[in-house]
């Protein structure tokens, strides 16, 4: 049998985790830019600034903290997207080289379930605002106690909108990865000049940058705060966080650049396509917060607070289409595409993309994400960002498994293969490996568990502080601790995998 016949009738694969063929390779650097602003402009990035400043941080000094987040998370993003554009393989395929065939689905499903809490909760944020729209349009009173649903805690028309936002979402899933990118070429550009003309509005509006950032207004910003403040104990924790922020996407960026036409197309386009995305719309995020103070006479982070502040129908209604655009563009690429590969990759002969992608659409209803919403503060930057700092563990051993100890070179037939190179002995996993993320992770899970409980759990002062760094601690200790153990007690898999195919 041909290594091309075995590859294909292996259980290790479908079309869907194939690589990608050079003639389908037709993503240039538009388009992974494109992609970027896409997923980059979303109402996290517009109020990420909030909760910076609100600890005492200058604008400027928020505006530092978050750039230079996303160009540090840009170099993994970088060095992980090499693979996918040199093999057109995606993340669970690319995981197996260092994991093993059967061990890559512990990372693949740990980077999957977080994509399943960011799918519920930006699905719940666009079926908000074709709600909010309908009742800015129809004229009608939001809903109250009395019209809520037992059980579900939703009023009826609450739960068609977010029921007809999320069947838009499934809806693109079930079209394919062709749409996927046609949505993020045309929402790039639309979201732009949507943000642009935001800022342009508030500015105008309020008499000026010396008036949006006069002292005055800055104060009514950042609030009543108690003590004096530092910059320095306030920004690594902070910076960690920005990090955390795509970190998730650092590690299944192979699921985009796999169909990148070259190397320079994908690092061009990241290095364009994120920190300008992150740093333009964090800043109109606090110039147009400012501008409120001054208009309204109160701060108001929330976007679509502030648009139920207009009373031209008209108005309101475009402003949450576009909202609307922003939420689906950044939920499709950044929420469905990892978990609908990884949950494929647990069963490839079964569990198809499309339906890779329905299981993170039921997932997303499952968990109400309305509810979770309700503490939005503490479940996304305690418990997502948190979580995906842990997964930096991941990036570490992946990162030094490719270039490090590989190379970059890959044999692309064995990675499909249940008895290949990547079987490791035949288990399929690579002990190595996991004992690697496990002891990356295991520094940082106690002040994980003391910040996620609110306190409730106390850790000694070290664990705390360790915490305030904990991508960074986790990236680098995984990485280190697996060439160790590879030194220690080296694979025979890294000889013959080296004969690329």
């Amino acid at each position: 049998m041909s290594a091309h016949n075995k590859v294909a009738e292996s259980r290790l694969y479908n079309e869907d985790l194939a690589p990608v063929p050079p003639e389908r390779r037709t993503w240039g650097l538009w388009n992974i830019a494109a992609l970027w602003i896409g997923m980059a402009v979303c109402i996290p990035t517009y109020t990420l600034a909030a909760g910076l400043i609100s600890q005492g941080m200058s604008w400027q000094q928020a505006l530092f903290t978050i750039t230079l987040g996303n160009l540090v998370v840009l170099i993994p993003m970088v060095l992980n997207a090499h693979a996918g554009t040199k093999y057109g393989i995606p993340f669970p395929v690319l995981l197996r080289a260092s994991f093993g065939t059967v061990g890559a689905n512990i990372p693949a499903l740990m980077r999957a379930l977080v994509a399943c809490g960011w799918f519920g909760i930006q699905t719940w944020i666009g079926g908000s605002a074709i709600y909010t729209l309908h009742a800015a349009i129809f004229d009608f009173a939001p809903a109250g106690p009395s019209d809520l649903i037992p059980v579900l805690g939703l009023s009826l028309g609450q739960l068609a909108c977010f029921l007809l936002f999320w069947a838009v979402n499934i809806a693109i899933i079930i079209a394919g990865i062709d749409t996927i990118k046609w949505l993020e070429t045309f929402a790039a550009p639309f979201l732009l000049l949507i943000g642009v003309g935001l800022l342009w509005w508030g500015v105008s509006t309020a008499g000026g940058f010396g008036v949006v950032f006069s002292e005055q207004s800055l104060a009514q910003v950042r609030g009543n705060l108690a003590g004096e403040f530092s910059f320095w104990r306030a920004f690594w924790p902070n910076l960690t966080a920005m990090v955390a922020f795509w970190a998730t996407l650092s590690l299944n960026i192979p699921d985009f650049t796999r169909y990148a036409r070259s190397q320079r197309d994908q690092v061009l386009g990241q290095l364009i396509g994120l920190p300008a995305t992150m740093a333009l719309y964090s800043f109109i995020g606090i110039a147009v917060t400012c501008a409120t103070v001054v208009i309204f006479g109160t701060a108001i982070w929330d976007p679509v607070q502030l648009l139920g502040r207009f009373t031209n129908p008209l108005a309101v209604g475009f402003a949450l289409f576009a909202l609307t655009i922003a939420t689906l563009s950044t939920n499709i690429a950044a929420n469905v595409v990892s978990p609908a590969n990884d949950f494929s990759n647990l069963w490839p002969r079964r569990i198809t993309f499309k339906r890779g992608g329905l299981i993170t659409g039921l997932i997303g209803v499952l968990i109400f994400p309305w509810r979770l919403y309700n503490d939005l503060g503490s479940y996304i930057f305690t418990w997502l960002i948190g979580y995906g700092s842990l997964l930096g563990a991941i990036g570490g051993v992946m990162i030094a498994d490719y270039f490090a100890l590989r190379r970059c070179a890959l044999s692309t037939a064995d990675l499909y293969l249940e008895t290949g190179a990547y079987a490791y002995g035949g288990s399929g996993s690579n002990w190595r490996a996991l004992l690697a993320l496990a002891l990356g992770i295991a520094p940082n899970v106690p002040g994980f568990l003391a910040q996620a409980s609110g306190g409730v759990v106390s850790v000694p002062p070290f664990f705390a502080a360790l915490y305030a760094h904990a991508w960074f601690v986790s990236f680098f200790a995984a990485g280190l601790v697996y060439v160790a153990l590879n030194l220690a007690a080296p694979v025979s898999t890294l000889a013959t995998s080296a004969a690329k195919t």
